[in-house]
């Protein structure tokens, strides 16, 4: 392969991000729910032929670290590809992370025809976080044994063929869902976004050549792959271990062990030790693991690198089969994509910070706070609400945390309290900066938020939190964040202290009072 151009190589990130950009403005002005729509919960990336990582959007690093799995995957099950094929999947089993992160695949042809012997020049990929698909409570992300309790579970499957809809595999999905309008929109946005990605490819081509933009997609990855390596080379050899708790469902807490191991320009991160996989939903499936070991290396490799393949190449992850981090079936993963994966980034984070102590900050919040209300309006339709609420993040070496934000593997915007008011039976009565919640210290951890909702109907209530037990540690003398807090009010006024994970159905005129954990404090207070 000629070396690459160094001005055209910087053309070149940008046009491809750009491409996957596109595809999540697309994404997000198309879809129906105000999960995507507003919080923007979804991901969108370009990849190769082989399906390694071209570009991918800002969007959310626990999607996008685990979706080369998927692509893997797709690869795997399909032979022929044709012009219009759009691959579906959510098994997290089989490349998907949990049931409501639904995943688009579709290849793309930048041939005028595709023949006998033509392959797919690259494969586009987004994957939306639905606000329901099923299973035992509304929202998706039920305090579940098993994986068939969670919803509705597809294995990779074509929903259009050579661009015909496969309608009976749609009518299949519908029925298992509890907003069937809504999934039927927000997949329709999806596809909006992969036809979208599909011209961009097109007219790159058109106007310089298949050549050259397959050719930079490889220079590109082999250029991320050069800075990740020296990144790592810079970093002290040694071997550093951690160990980080879990609040699991049955009130007791699993341990996360981790030993990063530097090598010249290369890292091993190993899970040896690790609890073995709990009862409950907070297993994480292998993917969801190596996105977080990732994400990590990616944050402390620094800004300038491309973000694609060729970033994980350097990078080993090493995880115990049936554990916490790498889950089998039919164990229930919902809470290891959205909780376990943020611990497993402070675990690694905290056995780095052995090597990087003046670079690795305290620990965030180590939670999404993921809450769930589901029922039906006086109208009779159903609705499903799903929301991640942010926390503090933890304080570094320069600075103090931030306050009131999506931490880690999260990446989303909250829902704006009148486009929630607007599509859902129940009200905001409080939301603000838990104040005094960060962790004391040279520099102080992020504050926590509080946020009261009053339901006007009957509802299901379903919350997967962790970081109820014990605060986010802090680093170097700083004092650990205050733990988050659940609260019930019924209707006549009487409280009730609710634990990390919980599932109530709960009457109309009920409020619930939800205190997210404040960052972990840097250094030694005063």
């Amino acid at each position: 392969m000629p070396s690459a151009d160094p001005v055209l190589l910087q053309l070149y990130r940008h046009r491809f991000e750009g491409v996957a950009d596109e595809m999540g403005a697309t994404l997000q002005r198309t879809s129906y729910s105000p999960n995507i729509k507003e919080r923007l919960d979804f991901s969108c990336a370009v990849f190769d032929v082989r399906g390694r990582l071209v570009a991918q959007a800002a969007h959310i690093p626990v999607h996008l670290g685990a979706m080369p799995a998927s692509v893997a995957v797709a690869l795997d099950a399909f032979d022929e590809w044709w012009p219009g094929d759009v691959v579906l999947l959510n098994d997290p089993f089989e490349g998907g992370t949990h049931l409501p992160d639904v995943t688009m695949i579709s290849p793309v042809f930048v041939e005028a025809q595709r023949d006998e012997e033509a392959t797919p020049d690259f494969f586009v990929a987004s994957r939306a976080h639905h606000a329901d698909v099923g299973g035992m409570t509304p929202g998706s992300l039920p305090l579940a044994q098993e994986l068939v309790q969670e919803g509705l579970i597809v294995p990779p499957v074509k929903l259009y063929e050579a661009g015909m809809l496969n309608e009976a595999l749609q009518r299949l999905i519908l029925r298992n869902v509890r907003t069937p309008q809504e999934r039927r929109g927000d997949l329709a946005a999806q596809r909006a976004a992969h036809a979208v990605a599909e011209r961009r490819l097109q007219a790159l081509t058109d106007a310089h050549g298949a050549a050259e933009v397959s050719a930079y997609a490889g220079h590109l990855q082999a250029y991320s792959e050069r800075l990740t390596r020296a990144a790592i080379a810079s970093w002290p050899d040694g071997r550093y271990p951690f160990e980080d708790l879990i609040e699991v469902e049955t009130d007791d807490r699993a341990h996360i062990s981790v030993e990063a191991v530097i090598d010249g320009e290369e890292l091993t991160v190993d899970f040896e030790g690790t609890s073995p996989a709990v009862q409950g939903s907070l297993n994480a499936v292998r993917p969801i693991t190596v996105s977080a070991c990732h994400y990590v290396v990616r944050c402390l490799a620094g800004d300038d690198v491309p973000v694609n393949g060729g970033c994980f190449e350097p990078v080993t992850v090493k995880t115990p089969t049936a554990s916490l981090v790498d889950a089998r079936p039919p164990r229930a993963v919902a809470g290891g994509n959205v909780e376990t994966s943020q611990r497993i980034v402070d675990a690694v984070l905290g056995a780095l910070a052995g090597a990087l102590p003046e670079r690795v900050p305290a620990a965030g919040q180590g939670t999404m706070n993921n809450l769930t209300i589901g029922g039906e309006r006086p109208d009779g339709s159903s609705f499903a609400y799903y929301e991640t609420i942010g926390g503090g993040m933890g304080a570094s070496a320069s600075r103090p945390g931030l306050s009131g934000v999506h931490v880690h593997m999260t990446n989303t915007l909250n829902t704006p309290v009148e486009a929630l008011e607007r599509a859902y039976p129940f009200r905001v009565l409080t939301y603000r900066r838990r104040d005094g919640s960060g962790g004391d210290g040279r520099h102080r951890g992020g504050d926590g938020l509080v946020r009261v909702y009053e339901v006007q109907v009957p509802v299901t209530v379903t919350m997967l939190s962790t970081s109820r037990q014990t605060g986010p540690w802090g680093r170097e003398g700083g004092t650990q964040g205050a733990p988050g807090r659940n609260r019930l009010i019924y209707p006549d006024g009487t409280e009730e202290t609710l634990p990390g994970h919980f599932s109530r159905r709960l009457p109309a005129g009920s409020r619930l009072r939800i205190e997210t954990p404040g960052g972990g404090g840097f250094g030694e207070p005063g």
